[in-house]
């Protein structure tokens, strides 16, 4: 297109507009010229040289002076003007929906907040179903700032960042783009979904969860990562994997599975990974066993590159979290504690989601090992001791399924009558 510009080849800019999605008449009403003869031009079939034309062309199509070899266009300071304090006051508007964001949400996802969280994904579907230069630099720079999970951080916080970065680049897809930065734009969107999607799942919002997952699925599958795509499907599967629909899980991960393919990536093994668990929670150990020993060797296997300990890379304190879940539900203790005593190693202290979730595996053990009524204590205590904001959601229901193996005639001791009024309040 410079060049093209820069030649005054009208044809290969008519086109490359047309292209992009701007009409023949709509290239007319904006330069002056009749529509056939814009068409024309497009073809090669006619020509522009009067001076006068170019410059109409110039203005109508806000092409700069200097890319046709004219003077600088009245409009332009105007314009670089106006773009400066476009940008201001969408920085602005930017910083106060994520202010009131994090007030709505932190009072809890009450029918409000869930609304506006609806809100912004039915924005980015319909933007997602819609063909200026974007900010990528930074939109990519918060996305990976994204990725390193909650830091110590209150889950709702971290929803109220996502959802303003990701209504950000909803905007921007909202607008014609370049092809590359469409590809970017559609990347970056996948990401922000699938852990705006994460957070919304460890809150213990499935049905929110799943259908950001969907939107994130979209967008991966438009950007053309395959890893990415991967990584979202192994994401959506862990939704029914820890509320309860196992067999729902293993389908959603076998698909992630196929997506990633054989290549040891991060997406590949995490996937590997919650296929072994899902199998594991519904009673099918051979192929439990199959699952987690094909993840063992992609995570022996992996790049350096693909270890990163964020929501993206699959690093070793993560690789035994999800060994630690399907060898507890197979019953295979002492290799369970193994990842258990590994992962809690690794883990850093503001993990307290992880290590919740760790002590209650620790605790199915346990009662495995045949103390339930000290696995009731060693739940009841990783509850009591994790924030309050964690007692919902994710860990409550990994609680609520350790509880549901606890026998009839011991729920009626003391300790288990303990865990069972946690888990009710």
């Amino acid at each position: 297109m410079v060049e093209a510009l820069a030649t005054r080849t009208f044809s290969t800019v008519f086109s490359a507009a047309k292209a992009a999605g701007l009409s023949f008449n709509a290239i007319a009403a904006a330069t002056g010229l009749k529509a056939e003869r814009v068409s024309l031009i497009a073809r090669g079939e006619g020509r522009v040289t009067g001076i006068d034309t170019i410059e109409r062309i110039a203005d109508g199509l806000r092409i700069p002076g200097a890319m046709l070899g004219l003077a600088a266009r009245s409009w332009e300071d105007d314009a670089n003007d106006i773009a400066a304090e476009t940008r201001s006051a969408r920085e602005d508007e930017s910083m106060y929906r994520r202010e009131l964001l994090r007030t709505a949400l932190a009072a809890g996802l009450t029918a409000a907040p869930l609304n506006h969280v609806a809100d912004v994904l039915a924005v980015a579907d319909r933007a997602l179903s819609v063909g200026g230069p974007a900010d990528l630099s930074r939109l990519e720079a918060a996305t990976e700032q994204h990725s390193f999970g909650y830091g110590g951080r209150v889950p709702t916080d971290v929803l109220a960042d996502l959802l303003t970065d990701f209504a950000d680049v909803t905007q921007l897809l909202q607008r014609p783009q370049p092809a590359t930065t469409r590809v970017a734009l559609a990347r970056i969107t996948g990401q922000l979904g699938g852990m705006t999607a994460v957070v919304l799942h460890d809150l213990g919002n499935r049905r929110e969860a799943y259908a950001w997952f969907g939107t994130a699925t979209h967008a991966a599958a438009e950007s053309g990562d395959r890893s990415l795509h991967a990584w979202v499907l192994a994401r959506k599967a862990m939704v029914p994997l820890n509320f309860g629909a196992p067999q729902a899980a293993t389908e959603l991960a076998e698909q992630a599975r196929r997506t990633a393919g054989q290549g040891p990536t991060a997406a590949a093994t995490l996937a590997a990974a919650v296929a072994g668990r899902a199998y594991a929670l519904a009673g099918r150990r051979d192929e439990a066993n199959s699952a987690l020993r094909d993840a063992d060797q992609l995570a022996d296997t992996l790049p350096e590159s693909e270890r990163a300990d964020s929501w993206f890379g699959h690093c070793e304190q993560k690789h035994h979290v999800h060994l630690s879940h399907a060898l507890s539900a197979l019953g295979e203790t002492r290799r369970a504690r193994e990842s258990q005593t590994y992962a809690l190693a690794l883990s850093a202290p503001t993990s307290t989601l992880t290590r919740t979730l760790l002590r209650i595996d620790a605790a199915t053990c346990q009662h495995r090992d045949g103390d339930t009524i000290g696995a009731c204590q060693s739940a009841a205590a990783a509850l009591a001791d994790a924030p309050a904001h964690q007692r919902t959601g994710l860990t409550r229901s990994r609680a609520v399924d350790f509880y549901r193996k606890v026998p009839g005639p011991i729920r009626s001791a003391p300790e288990a009558r303990g865990l069972a009024e946690m888990l009710a309040a």
